[in-house]
């Protein structure tokens, strides 16, 4: 279908509706999939900043006459192609941030602030030959309202560990709001004949809102026996989300990764501190780099990743960089 650029205005207005309305995906033609995140520092034996990321997903491909207008309308407007796949559904999460020592009621000022962060996203995700477009709407609150500190202290106390005493000191109660834009390319692969392969992929993106203002490209290089085929795990925000679905390429198979991404933030409510009142905060380096390493395995429709991540110093007075692992678990049928 050729595309009419002299589309009334409603139209367009109407595509940009549909796509904050449905969650993220990621490949073509899936199943319904969940998925399982979970972030923490205490898996390389730290407690401290970023300490904790917890995030569930539910994803459906699109199908029948909605899905079929939305093709239509987007092909229209110039802004999808025809023989596009959309998928959606929707995620939940809570992060919690900390300072360097848990046990102090009144940390002193130069201290990440005590902050958690519980949110909810929908968006859309489209894939066309071998690359992937995401629009991603995420509500959300900071402080109290966050349940971060009723959430650590009843974790730190089913596992008998020190107790967070500075909660009182946290960002206050704040309604969040963010809309990201992300689109990956596989810009390389080579297959061998015995299912061995490698392929790298590049990302660019950007987020406009609170907690996040940031724009940031990355590149990720897998490689394994019959690959799974995917963009590397789920990741958590501020960090650019990976795939949350996969396809399988044989009946098991497995890749090791690696990934670099580099963001240059405008505005992280959780350094900066509360953006309509009056909190604790510390000054911000707008410059912040990770490094990721991890494996993926896939059998039939189930797929589970390890990952390690090594981040730059996000604040001044930070006296070393941030490290943290990740799992998560996808479930198809």
């Amino acid at each position: 279908m050729t595309a009419d650029r002299n589309i009334p205005r409603w139209r367009s207005g109407t595509l940009v509706t549909m796509f904050l309305l449905m969650p993220v995906t990621d490949l073509r033609a899936l199943p319904q999939s969940v998925v399982l995140e979970y972030e923490n520092d205490v898996i390389v034996g730290e407690d401290r900043w970023y300490t904790n990321g917890v995030r569930a997903s539910w994803v459906v491909p699109a199908s029948g006459r909605f899905h079929d207008f939305v093709i239509d309308l987007g092909d229209q407007a110039g802004l999808l192609k025809p023989d596009s796949e959309l998928s959606y559904g929707f995620s939940a999460g809570q992060n919690m941030y900390t300072p360097r020592d848990i046990t102090d009621p009144d940390p002193p000022e130069g201290n990440r602030p005590y902050a958690g962060w519980l949110y909810f996203s929908t968006g859309v995700g489209e894939t066309h030959r071998g690359g992937l477009r995401r629009l991603l709407l995420t509500l959300g609150a900071v402080g109290p309202a966050s349940l971060g500190e009723r959430t650590q202290k009843e974790v730190h106390r089913a596992l008998d560990t020190d107790m967070p005493r500075g909660w009182d000191t946290q960002l206050g109660n704040e309604v969040t709001a963010m809309l990201s834009f992300e689109r990956l390319w596989r810009v390389w692969q080579a297959d061998g004949n015995d299912g061995w392969g490698t392929d790298l992929s590049t990302h660019a993106g950007a987020t406009l809102g609170t907690p996040y203002t940031l724009a940031g490209t990355g590149l990720t290089v897998r490689a394994g026996h019959h690959m799974p085929k995917d963009f590397s795990p789920p990741r958590i925000q501020p960090a650019f989300p990976g795939s949350l679905q996969f396809r399988p390429a044989e009946r098991w198979g497995w890749y090791f990764f690696f990934g670099v991404d580099g963001q240059g933030r405008a505005h992280d409510t959780f350094l900066d501190g509360n953006t309509f009142r009056d909190s604790r905060s510390v000054a911000r380096n707008p410059w912040v780099g990770e490094l990721m390493a991890g494996l993926a395995l896939a059998w039939r429709d189930l797929r589970i990743s390890h990952t390690f991540t090594h981040r730059t110093r996000e604040f001044q007075g930070q006296d070393e960089a941030q490290r943290f692992g990740a799992f998560s678990l996808t479930l198809q049928w």
